[in-house]
């Protein structure tokens, strides 16, 4: 066998194989053209559909924690103002005994001093 049969027996192989190849390309293309592509654009269509809505959903929900977040920031302030009343309550209430007991102190000590001196009397 020489080398030009050769050659063009593989030629022969190489275009059959072309021809398979077409063939089923053309089979791929009309399932294609007959409706899979409608398909698929309907399916996208419908996807990106949903995806707005969601999209919706979320950007509410956003505005809804952004309302949370400043009620959130408002009530801290008001956390931190009614720690600082409750510290100048406590402070008031530490005097108010502080000054009780000095009462008392004072009291009982001068009605000691005046009963000591009626017993040395």
């Amino acid at each position: 066998m020489s080398f030009a049969t050769f050659s063009n027996i593989a030629t022969a192989i190489f275009c059959l194989a072309v021809l398979v190849q077409s063939i089923r390309m053309m089979r791929s293309l009309k399932a294609v053209k007959e409706g899979a592509l409608t398909e698929v654009v309907t399916a996208l269509d419908k996807s990106t559909a949903e995806a707005r809505a969601v999209l919706g959903e979320l950007k509410m929900a956003l505005l809804q924690c952004a309302g949370s977040a400043r009620v959130l920031d408002n009530s801290r302030a008001i956390a931190d103002e009614l720690g600082l009343m409750i510290d100048i309550a406590n402070a008031s209430a530490e005097r108010l005994v502080a000054a009780s007991s000095a009462g008392r102190i004072a009291a009982d000590g001068g009605a000691g001093d005046g009963r000591l001196r009626e017993e040395a009397a």
